[in-house]
């Protein structure tokens, strides 16, 4: 029985016989595995046997013990180690359902940065704890989207949005082409790590019908398109299901569509009209009325770009219906300030609100408990003052995103910071994109039903650098 790679340097450890006199069984763990080279035209090969490994054999644990062991493991990359210290470890860690399991339990971390419209992976860096297995992905991945068919040649495939490691592509026009006025694209959806697509079907023209007089926004298309979380735990069973959401701001009401990835098809989002959404609406002005999409939980916000009661516009993605929500009088001061949407780890949105002396970098944090319709109540008041010209950019789960532009104490670049701790953690060079989440190659499945055959790559050890800064 041998290890997976050759190891070039150990650390040992004793498992009894800690007394002087007694017999210590000496085990060897790999510390520095090579990374594998991977050449970004082929698909990645699978693992070659391996030579030269030190035979290990098994602790004698029950396997029902280190199962639970295991899924009880945060890090990921430490999981990945794990499997390396001996084949009993990489036969339980490795199959299928405890792999399920595991992503179950443990959503995937963040890894990086996919740059809007030049189509760029910024992996997060070391000294980021996410910093090996980002380099694993990079390797991996094909991030220029190489192996998805191109549109039109009018067009080129642009980075729209990420989410459980798929990434949704909309035909963007090239330089020369104009896409004022366009409503409708193609739209694509993909696996870069395991190099699987599936082009959306167009919008029926039934539901097309429905699109009347859109508002222009900033970016050059009229809608937006984006991913919704999955929700329910029937969803989530299937790691290949997703939905897309596709909508738009039309002079007298909002229109949206949301395609399933099990069905195959498009369905319409009961619109609503603005006349019964904004109290004393009477005409737009010919651009959007919400802008500066933000997600939690279940949720999707917009911050309002008008006069209107000084709303936000809401989209509930379980029950697929628009609404408002009012903040509070004290936060509608920072609807133009700065609002950052978070998730409270109970099942409730959070709202951090900007004052008028952001300059000192004092934010006030709101929190709802039973959904969008519940009342928002002031959780406590927090300081992220790094420097004075910082953007919060999103959040990802229980954390922010800054966007710091340099200082004498901090690198300029993205940040993660925890908003319990106030801790900050350096990801990549600043990049206006979307977060890119996924697990260590070895560790990830398919995210993506093709209906092309592809095997899951085991990786992740080899490709995985874990080596200090």
């Amino acid at each position: 029985v041998s290890l997976l790679t050759p190891v070039p340097s150990v650390r040992r450890f004793q498992i009894g016989g800690g007394m002087a006199g007694g017999a210590a069984d000496e085990r060897q763990i790999p510390v520095d595995p090579p990374v594998l080279e991977h050449h970004p035209e082929s698909p990645p090969r699978p693992l070659p046997q391996p030579h030269g490994a030190r035979e290990v054999s098994s602790p004698p644990l029950p396997e029902e013990l280190l199962l639970d062991i295991f899924r009880r493991i945060p890090d990921q990359t430490d999981l990945v180690l794990t499997s390396a210290a001996c084949v009993t470890f990489h036969r339980l860690i490795t199959d299928r359902s405890f792999l399920r399991q595991y992503r179950r339990l443990h959503p995937p971390p963040l890894l990086g940065f996919l740059q809007y419209g030049d189509n760029v992976f910024h992996p997060a860096v070391p000294p980021h704890p996410s910093a090996p297995a980002a380099r694993a992905v990079a390797l991996a991945g094909d991030f220029s989207f190489s192996f998805v068919p191109a549109p039109d040649p009018a067009h080129r495939w642009a980075v729209r949005d990420s989410r459980d490691g798929r990434v949704l592509l909309e035909a963007s026009p090239r330089e020369g082409y104009s896409a004022r006025g366009v409503v409708f694209t193609e739209l694509a959806v993909c696996d870069p790590l395991h190099r699987q697509y599936l082009l959306l079907p167009p919008i029926p023209g039934d539901l097309a019908a429905t699109v009347e007089d859109p508002l222009m926004r900033i970016r050059p298309h009229s809608s937006e398109t984006f991913f919704a979380p999955q929700g329910d735990e029937a969803a989530t069973a299937d790691e290949t299901s997703f939905r897309v959401i596709w909508m738009v701001q039309c002079e007298a009401k909002i229109v949206g569509f949301v395609f399933s990835s099990s069905t195959r098809q498009w369905r319409a989002i009961p619109c609503q009209s603005w006349a019964n959404l904004l109290a004393g609406f009477v005409s737009s002005t010919g651009m959007a009325l919400f802008y500066g999409r933000q997600c939690t939980c279940d949720y999707f916000y917009w911050l309002p770009n008008c006069q209107y009661d000084l709303k936000m516009l809401v989209l509930d993605t379980l029950r697929m219906e628009f609404s408002v929500d009012e903040p509070p009088s004290e936060a509608k001061n920072a609807l133009f300030l700065g609002i950052t949407m978070m998730e409270t780890g109970e099942g409730g949105p959070r709202m951090l609100a900007g004052t008028y002396d952001m300059t000192c970098g004092n934010h006030t944090l709101w929190r709802k408990n039973g959904g969008s319709t519940s009342q928002w109540q002031k959780e406590k008041m927090v300081s992220l003052s790094p420097g004075p010209r910082d953007v919060l950019r999103c959040s990802i789960g229980n954390y922010l995103v800054l966007d710091h532009f340099g200082s004498s104490l901090l690198e300029k670049g993205l940040y993660t910071v925890d908003i319990e701790t106030l801790q900050l953690k350096r990801v990549c060079a600043s990049v206006h994109g979307s977060a890119y989440c996924n697990y260590p190659p070895s560790l990830s499945a398919p995210k993506v039903s093709s209906g092309i055959e592809e095997e899951v790559l085991e990786q992740g050890v080899e490709a995985l650098q874990v080596k200090g800064p």
